[in-house]
């Protein structure tokens, strides 16, 4: 399988703009810029997307794991917060609250851990990455 996205920029780093676009036309001309990037402009930007990726990508994994192990959630509410310094990406930290009936604490520990180091975009982030919960 292969997913893609297309970019298009126009202009300087600072001055320019661009837009994204993928296949599904869940982003669709999508703005981004400098001022959405690094200020409160208008569109998305790159560490956004990868939020949205990471929360998306643990969220699903933990609900393979838990389900795997006869515990299927009811809600896996993820909020990724993507640190952004000196340009380079420091940390993904996690925010889970997980309704799952049945799990002892230790259980729900061990497949979180798991998910945190083995979603897809966890591998491929090299940075610190940790997750804190609220189980039911």
């Amino acid at each position: 399988m292969i997913r893609k996205a297309t970019a298009v920029w126009q202009g300087s780093g600072k001055d320019g703009n661009g837009h994204l676009t993928t296949p599904s036309t869940v982003l669709d001309k999508t703005q981004y810029s400098f001022k959405s990037r690094f200020e409160d402009g208008i569109g998305t930007n790159p560490e956004e997307l990868i939020a949205a990726a990471h929360a998306g990508c643990f969220a699903m994994k933990l609900s393979f794991n838990l389900s795997g192990a006869d515990f299927p959630p009811q809600e896996l509410d993820v909020t990724c917060n993507i640190t952004f310094e000196d340009g380079s990406l420091k940390k993904s930290h996690l925010v889970l609250k997980a309704k799952v009936d049945g799990i002892t604490e230790e259980k729900f520990a061990e497949l979180v851990k798991d998910a945190e180091e083995n979603c897809p975009i966890s591998k491929v982030l090299n940075t610190e990455i940790s997750v804190e919960y609220t189980l039911n």
